[in-house]
């Protein structure tokens, strides 16, 4: 898509209407209603779901468009990249009283 948004336009802000900012919006519902609870803070949450889908995609994306590497990402490095970047937003969005010891801890789990 990206690649090609410049010579077919119509196809890549259908795609981004369509699908992307679907899932956005739909992920901005869900954090306000989270925020209505008072389980996250937040003036904007569609910006929050930007905010959380850029933790979440940032690195592969960049590593795949950067270096030509497509292949898909281990299940270990996939959950280390989804771990930090549930950390990330609840440090920024998350309650006034979450404790750095009640967030997620981003050790690498070891397997035997």
């Amino acid at each position: 898509m990206i690649a090609n948004a410049d010579r077919f336009p119509e196809v890549g802000r259908t795609w981004y209407t369509q699908g992307f900012e679907r899932v956005l919006a739909t992920l901005a519902t869900c954090f306000q209603g989270l925020a209505d609870r008072e389980l996250l803070r937040l003036d904007d949450p569609l910006l929050a779901a930007n905010h959380f889908v850029g933790l979440l995609l940032w690195i592969p994306v960049n590593k795949a468009m950067f270096s030509g590497d497509y292949r898909a990402i281990s299940k270990t490095e996939r959950e280390r990249y989804a771990q930090a970047a549930v950390c990330a937003f609840l440090a920024g969005y998350g309650p006034p009283g979450l404790s750095a010891s009640s967030r997620p801890s981003l050790r690498k789990r070891r397997t035997g």
